[in-house]
Parts: C-alpha cells; structure tokens; sequence
C-alpha cells in the first residue's frame, strides 16, 4: 500500500496497472475497503492506472487524526483532497454503496473527474439506504457497537442476514475480502472512532436531492451501472442516467448493491466497454 497525506491525516491507497495509463480511481462503500474491487480487478482492462484509497468509513488501516472532519462533507472532501494530493487529472471515478462522491460537483471540487462510473449507490435522500443502511448505521454509533458489528460480519452466516449483507450481496461475499474489511477495526479503536464520526452526520432530506440534482452541471460521460436490488431503488438508477447530460444506464442481472463482488465478470466488462469507448473519444 502507497499513502498520501491529506488535511484529515494519512489516506492509503493502493496501485494496478500501468503507472502511465489514464487514472481510474475505484472507491468503496461502508465497512469496506479496496479488498472490495478484488475479484473485478483481475478482469479490468490493460493500460490503465487504477488507484483504490482506502477511505475512513470503517475498513481503513491508518485511523485519520483526532480533529478530522468525517461527516458527509468532510468525507467528500477526503476524496478531493485526494485527488488534489496526488495530482490526478482526466479521472475515470468510480463510486459505489457511498454515495458521498455524488456530491463532488456540488461541492465544486469535481474538475479532476473527466468521467463517471456510479454502481448502486446512495443517491438522492437514500442516506443512509434502506434497511440494512438504517441497521449499519444504528450499529455504527458507538465504538462498542462497531467492534460487535464487525465480530458478526465475519460469521458467514450471520453476514448472509437480511439485515446485515443478505440484501446488499445476492452471492456469498468471499470470507477472505470480509477479513480485510474488519482486521484493522476489530484491534484499533481508533479506526472505530472514525467509522463513529461519519455516522453522526445529521442528513437533510431536500438538501441531499438538491445536492444529487447538481449532477445535471457534470457534463463528462457518465455510466450508471445499476442492479435489482432491494436497497438502491432502479429508479434512482434510471433518474441518475437521466439527470446526467451524458449519461446512460446498464444493468447488471443476478446481482444487489455489490456488482463486483456478485457479478465480478460482467462488472468488469461494462467497466471495460465504457473506458473503451470514452477514452477513444
């Protein structure tokens, strides 16, 4: 893992592919991290630079300093003093499960991102989505209450719950990804200290639609790469497609929130197509 170091302290981030190609940066969702992308990574194209931070929401190794602002704004801030930090331009972005990202273009911070990617995300007043985000985020608002979350999302059988990632993953989610996901969070309180802070971001219901709605200025391609899934509502996929000047929807089959987990193949190869077709442009 390379590092970088940002107002809010040391943000890790990981590198494939060709250190020369167009950068495509792969973010992750709530109590996860870069092992996220792990089995998609493998069937993305050659002669990219994929870069993967590992954002402080939970799955991060290095706890972010004791001030740090790491509510919704902050944390999207996080994501642009990244790109800032290491001086990335012409940016693929890639969001998934957080929908944080989303809000770059309001926050007037998204003029390194060329081009985006949204797999099911939180968009609109989805905040936190559905269900299993409402029991993630009840679970997330001490340390205590984390420390027992991540336990039980390391029991495959309880993680296949409806209310844990039995409706966030359609197929199991590899026990190897999950132990990267947690390790650092179980020993470090610190990094459960964190996770602590962005859930207690007081959300606004019209501000998030106002917020989302300012994706009508991005005016790069943008690929909304939506599922059935019963947390991220199609129509929010197909409102995202329509909202964005140059957007346009596809559908993953036989998958929920986590595309590339679920589908790894396919996500990839839609991920592929678009890289393929835009760069050319």
């Amino acid at each position: 893992m390379k590092s970088v170091e940002v107002a809010a302290g040391t943000v890790q981030y990981r590198e494939e592919g060709d250190p020369n190609g167009p950068p495509v940066v792969l973010l992750h969702g709530l109590l996860m991290n870069d092992a996220q992308w792990d089995p998609a990574l493998r069937h993305l194209p050659s002669g990219f630079r994929y870069l993967l931070p590992v954002l402080p929401m939970g799955g991060h190794r290095v706890p972010m300093r004791a001030d740090a602002d790491l509510t919704l704004p902050g944390m999207v801030g996080i994501v642009a003093d990244v790109l800032d930090a290491l001086d990335l331009t012409d940016v693929t972005l890639i969001v998934t499960d957080w929908g944080g990202p989303l809000f770059l273009t309001d926050l007037g911070r998204d003029t390194r991102v060329s081009r985006l990617v949204i797999c099911p995300s939180e968009a609109f007043d989805n905040f936190p989505p559905g269900l299993p985000g409402k029991i993630a985020w009840l679970a997330s608002r001490s340390t205590g209450t984390v420390w027992l979350a991540m336990r039980q999302l390391r029991v495959a059988r309880l993680r296949r719950q409806r209310l844990m990632f039995g409706m966030m993953a359609k197929h199991p989610v590899p026990q190897a990804v999950v132990e990267q996901w947690v390790a650092a969070g179980l020993t470090d309180r610190a990094i459960r200290r964190d996770l602590v802070k962005y859930c207690r971001t007081r959300f606004d219901r019209a501000d998030l639609i106002r917020a989302t709605q300012r994706l009508a200025e991005f005016d790069g391609p943008a690929l909304v790469l939506w599922s059935e899934n019963p947390v991220m509502p199609v129509d929010h996929g197909r409102r995202l497609a329509d909202l964005l000047p140059h957007g346009r929807l596809a559908m993953i089959e036989d998958a929920y929130v986590l595309v590339m987990l679920d589908q790894p193949e396919r996500t990839a190869a839609a991920i592929a197509e678009f890289l393929g077709v835009t760069a050319a442009r």
